[in-house]
């Protein structure tokens, strides 16, 4: 984004010259210039920052959905790694129990 040349404040304060027939035109003139300008900028920022956010939305809805995508695949491992395990577990528990009747 391209910096301001003025602030709310250098306007209120602004002060022209006075002329024979008022504030001098050229001056005048030449501050309008400098206040068109930089409305020219703020509009060019808003209008960037509002595609900037307008994209960081769409991004946020694709990664919403790659996120709940993820967390179902998620359960689904858990959920099926948690069946493995308990057999696993009971393979171990059979196995101890053949080996301490074998042994004795």
């Amino acid at each position: 984004m391209e910096k301001l040349n003025l602030t709310p404040e250098t306007i209120l304060d602004k002060q022209f010259e006075t002329d024979f027939k008022g504030y001098n035109a050229e001056q005048v003139d030449a501050f309008l210039d400098e206040v068109l300008e930089d409305y020219q900028k703020m509009e060019e920022n808003v209008q960037e920052l509002l595609d900037a956010v307008s994209s960081l939305q769409d991004q946020v809805k694709e990664l919403k959905a790659k996120n709940l995508e993820l967390e179902g695949r998620k359960m689904v491992f858990d959920l099926s790694n948690t069946t493995s395990y308990s057999s696993v577990d009971v393979l171990k528990r059979i196995s101890r129990l053949e080996e301490y009747i074998y042994n004795k």
